[in-house]
């Protein structure tokens, strides 16, 4: 069996003392940069691998992160992990992912695999159901906690994501603006601080406008494609005929205009939608969605920041950060005939 290369093995072989190939592989300014590429490439060509276990000992830091979100499928919060995963890789820390689906138990067996492998910190969109005690229980087990785009009442640990209820306010504003009344709103649970928010900046649109919220426009659901189509088809045969419908995100917005076709109704002709984060596909979607945009960048950005910061042993520059929704018109919506 070929034997393992180590430190000492690249530093032999450059004829350099240990330390500074191990510094050097740290990026350390310690070590001259011609020097520090010149121990890099020897390490990739002689096949090092980074000894975390050997390096956390040494450190009492593994340089892993827990990341638990409850719909990777959805690009929202795909877009919250790549700048995650970007500015965790930028101080030589990886995660690790869990998909928890809104599974409290897949949640809490997640968490508890991250302190048995003395993970340093953990970022999550916490399930429906989780408790302020549960976040106190994951610090005080020695597992700093940041939370992204949603939170838990009274938590005092970082927490970073969008004006939802703002945002959903400006979307509903826009088709009242439009000259529509009769606005149904297609998404959320109210379990969640994100369902309770934007459900709350719809009705808060309709009483500024004099408008009385009607029960029967108001559906609450999972958040994709198919939940829209489903949503949309059962509010027209149930009777209500809606001009408007206000989107709890951008992939029910695609469900509900898919729904709508299915019915000989037009998106953006028949009938506005709004969508809510703004994903990518909002754009080249057709017709392209009047949306918002939710910040999803920068959330992940931030939280990862926020980690590295405690980590680093100092507090977090920015704690609580909510950020301000940025209205995006497209072709989805249009004014009442």
């Amino acid at each position: 069996m070929k034997e393992k290369v180590t430190l000492s093995t690249i530093a032999e072989h450059l004829g350099v003392s240990t330390a500074t190939v191990s510094l050097a592989l740290r990026d350390s300014s310690l070590v001259a940069e011609t020097t520090r590429k010149k121990i890099k490439a020897s390490a990739a060509d002689l096949g090092y691998i980074y000894d975390r276990r050997a390096a956390s000992l040494r450190t009492s830091r593994s340089g892993i992160i827990g990341v638990l979100m409850h719909d990777i499928v959805n690009p929202f919060f795909a877009e919250i992990l790549i700048a995650i995963e970007d500015e965790l890789e930028a101080s030589r820390r990886i995660f690790l992912l869990c998909n928890h689906r809104d599974n409290l138990k897949t949640q809490t067996n997640f968490i508890d695999t991250l302190l048995q492998f003395g993970a340093d910190g953990v970022i999550v969109s916490p399930a429906i159901g989780t408790t302020l005690e549960d976040i106190e229980k994951i610090e005080n087990n020695g597992l700093p906690v940041v939370l992204v785009a949603r939170d838990i009442p009274n938590a005092s640990v970082p927490v970073f994501r969008g004006n939802d209820k703002k945002g959903i306010q400006i979307a509903t504003q826009h088709l009242i603006d439009l000259g529509h009344r009769e606005i149904a709103f297609v998404g959320g649970r109210r379990e969640t601080s994100t369902g309770r928010d934007r459900r709350d900046g719809y009705l808060a649109a309709l009483h500024e406008a004099g408008i009385e919220p009607n029960p029967d426009l108001q559906t609450g659901s999972q958040s994709t494609r198919q939940d829209g189509y489903d949503c949309v088809r059962a509010l027209f045969e149930s009777g209500q005929n809606p001009t408007g419908i206000v989107c709890f995100n951008d992939l029910l917005a695609f469900g509900v205009m898919n729904g709508l076709r299915s019915i000989g109704k037009e998106p953006g002709v028949d009938v506005s939608v709004t969508g809510y984060d703004n994903i990518a596909e909002a754009e080249i979607f057709s017709p392209a969605l009047t949306t918002v945009w939710n910040g999803q960048q920068e959330v992940g950005k931030l939280a990862a920041r926020a980690m590295v910061e405690i980590l680093q042993g100092n507090r977090p520059s920015q704690n609580h950060v909510y950020f301000e929704p940025e209205f995006v018109e497209r072709n989805s919506t249009r004014r009442i005939k």
